[in-house]
């Protein structure tokens, strides 16, 4: 097993992370009010008591960069989690089995890893899905294994695990430290990762904040003209109508914007 140095963690977050900000800040400058409406669920936010169109729409926008934010980051971890474990290990990534991030030997044996970004990942289809490629890449793998043993692991890049219950019978869930240590041999690895990523960090989020204020003023506005009476109160029968509705109600704001077309099939379409 080779070693990975600081230094080499820290050149590679910096030559990577400028492209977690650039895409946050792309799909900020991209999104259309239109698609965020039509995706969160406006009972919770009538329940928060969430009266001023403003509060409202930051509230909405808030929780839909946050689950983006999540997606970009979690891209990113993952690239790091691969880089390491080749230094380490001679690791290769996207491996020949389908939904296999990682594979490596070590002691004789093959593992082969699905890097996800916390331990509350999926439901139980999506794991049920899991377990299916693990299986599948098995079968790929044993036909050139010369009999070696090949162990499937979830990798969690954040969280924890108990130890007594990481053996899911036919794959082994590591979370947090314990999948760090695993793919690098380094049981701090975990937290030496953490300072650069905070490298460029204040300026980037500075330029984020700005566009993200020019957003709030501009999806504010749009909200006024659909969902608000000539008392600037929101309008929740319409909003919810046009969220849930089987028939919605004409929008102002895609005329002027030619924001979106809001059919129910971008309704039913699921937030990466």
């Amino acid at each position: 097993m080779a070693t990975i140095s600081q230094q080499d963690i820290k050149d590679y977050v910096e030559k990577h992370i400028d492209t977690f900000h650039t895409e946050k800040l792309e799909k900020l400058k991209k999104l259309q009010l239109a698609k965020v409406l039509a995706r969160k669920n406006p009972y919770l936010y009538k329940a928060k008591n969430l009266v001023t169109p403003r509060v409202l729409v930051k509230a909405l926008l808030d929780a839909y960069l946050s689950s983006q934010e999540e997606t970009t980051l979690g891209n990113f971890l993952e690239g790091l989690a691969v880089f390491i474990c080749k230094k380490t290990y001679g690791a290769h990534g996207k491996s020949i089995g389908e939904g296999i991030d990682l594979e490596f030997e070590r002691d004789k044996k093959r593992y082969i890893v699905t890097i996800k970004s916390g331990p509350n990942w999926g439901n139980s289809g999506q794991i049920r899905e899991m377990r299916d490629k693990f299986k599948k890449a098995k079968i790929i793998y044993s036909q050139g294994a010369e009999g070696m043993p090949i162990i499937a692991i979830n990798g969690c890049c954040y969280g924890r695990q108990p130890i007594k219950s990481e053996d899911k019978g036919d794959y082994i869930k590591l979370c947090g430290q314990r999948f760090w240590t695993f793919i690098s041999g380094d049981s701090e690895l975990y937290t030496n990762i953490i300072e650069p990523l905070g490298n460029k960090a204040k300026e980037r989020n500075e330029e984020f904040a700005a566009q993200y204020e020019l957003v709030i003023d501009a999806f504010t506005e749009l909200f006024r003209a659909d969902f608000c009476d000539d008392k600037n109160m929101i309008d929740w029968k319409k909003l919810t109508q046009f969220n849930s509705g089987e028939t919605q109600p004409e929008l102002k704001m895609l005329k002027k914007s030619g924001a979106l077309d809001a059919t129910p099939d971008l309704l039913s379409e699921e937030e990466s």
